[in-house]
């Protein structure tokens, strides 16, 4: 099984204000962190745009740059997600609900899989990947989930 980690490199200083405050940037402090990261991440927000992805990600997911992405839904992004059969059949909508980012903003808790994408593009190589998702909070609500993704 994939093994990932998170560090900082730097100490996080909070900024002075209330806590509400502080946990209302919560999903910019993310955002930030995402497209920083060494590591294949990915930030969506509640309606599944993607906020930040680090180049890393792109690479990984074969999506090209992060700017081509970011601003986009998930899906609607030149990302397709393939089963694990055979004949590598996209995924249904029934199914697609079922993938870590997507359903760790539904149940509100940490998800995990793995996954078969493939870029949109005519003969562009299949990935598989274990993804590993937790929902980021604002003001004690879902506001999209973060992703940290590890080739199989």
């Amino acid at each position: 099984m994939a093994h990932v980690e998170l560090s900082l490199s730097e100490v996080f200083v909070p900024a002075v204000g209330t806590s509400t405050e502080r946990e209302s940037d919560n999903f910019g402090q993310w955002s930030a962190t995402v497209s920083h990261a060494a590591e294949p991440c990915l930030l969506i927000d509640a309606e599944t745009t993607v906020v930040a992805v680090s180049s890393s990600g792109c690479e990984l997911l074969c999506l090209g740059a992060p700017e081509d992405v970011i601003g986009l839904p998930l899906l609607d992004g030149g990302l397709r997600l393939l089963d694990f059969t055979a004949n590598r059949g996209e995924l249904n909508e029934q199914e697609t609900d079922k993938i870590p980012p997507l359903l760790a903003l539904h149940s509100r808790r940490l998800a995990r899989g793995l996954l078969r994408v493939q870029a949109a593009a005519e003969g562009a190589p299949i990935a598989t990947v274990d993804a590993i998702s937790t929902p980021v909070l604002t003001d004690g609500a879902v506001a999209g989930s973060l992703t940290f993704f590890s080739e199989v």
